[in-house]
């Protein structure tokens, strides 16, 4: 009977103390620093503790763990209808950040459920309020809004909305082949445009060309014919001064003719007058007196009387 008694105790004093280091090992928690222990005693809610180690009594403190960290989820493609009747599949990635980690667990039973639902609901009545061109062309206008309405509906859960982002917006079939052909016209129109840009760009460099061609040209010719003036007017100034003194000779050799010499010329000229066919003839008053001299000068002397 002592042995069994002795075992017994041991086992029990064994189970207590295992008892009581499970206790223990429950009540003592470490809590990260990106992280806080929300605290409930008897169920009322006593803040939040941490970082560190933070103590619990046994059956009286629960503990909820709260990540503190930027958080990230993605939402799966949404259906939503445009303010123009157009069905589009949307989906779009979203961060959050608690900032009150009491209010994130008093507040909402299943936060991320419930950002979940209130972020499709606010994505279809913010696509609802606009054309689809307007979807397709302002991400970045819609992102806003989103962040902005999902910002004011999650402050009073302690939780602050950091950004959204659209990753991806499929429209309708039709849709996007109409898009496809706006985009081949466009690309068509953008080449037309580049081509006849080019064309007119080289008809201008042809055109200056051809101006700075022609004013090389006239240059050329302005210069070749001042050059050409300059040895005409030196030709001609040389002609004259060889007339100068081809005249100076003539009045030189002239001052030493004398009458009969003339008169021999005038002869002379009359002899090829009277080769010609002609019947008429003209002689100068000069002549008729060249011949008075020279007759005079081929007269006889006069007989000298004896006596």
């Amino acid at each position: 009977m002592g042995s069994s008694a002795t075992a017994f105790l041991i086992c029990v004093v064994g189970v207590l103390i295992v008892l009581a280091l499970i206790m223990l090992i429950s009540a003592i928690r470490i809590v990260p620093e990106y992280q806080r222990l929300v605290v409930f005693r008897l169920g009322n809610c006593i803040g939040s503790k941490g970082p560190g180690v933070v103590l619990l009594l046994p059956f009286v403190d629960r503990g909820i763990s709260v990540d503190l960290r930027e958080q990230v989820r993605e939402i799966p493609h949404q259906s939503a209808i445009t303010k123009d009747n157009a069905g589009i599949s949307i989906d779009f990635i979203w961060y959050y950040k608690i900032l009150d980690p009491v209010e994130s667990v008093l507040q909402v039973g299943n936060f991320e459920a419930a950002a979940q639902g209130m972020a499709t609901t606010t994505l279809r009545a913010v696509i609802g309020g606009i054309q689809l061109d307007d979807v397709l062309a302002e991400r970045e206008h819609i992102n806003n809004m989103l962040r902005t309405r999902l910002d004011e509906v999650t402050e009073r859960w302690g939780v602050k909305v950091t950004n959204v982002e659209i990753r991806e917006i499929v429209p309708p079939r039709e849709i996007q082949e109409a898009m496809n052909r706006q985009m081949s016209a466009e690309r068509g129109r953008r080449a037309l445009v580049t081509e006849s840009t080019g064309q007119k760009e080289a008809a201008i460099n042809v055109a200056e060309g051809q101006k700075q061609a022609a004013i090389l040209k006239a240059e050329g010719d302005k210069q070749a014919a001042i050059l050409q003036a300059e040895g005409a007017r030196q030709a001609q100034v040389l002609q004259a001064d060889g007339y100068a003194e081809a005249l100076k000779h003539i009045f030189a050799v002239a001052q030493s003719v004398d009458q009969n010499t003339m008169t021999l010329q005038y002869f002379e000229a009359l002899k090829q007058l009277g080769n010609t066919a002609s019947t008429k003839y003209i002689f100068p008053m000069e002549f008729t007196h060249l011949l008075q001299n020279f007759s005079q000068g081929f007269q006889p002397p006069a007989p000298h009387d004896e006596g």
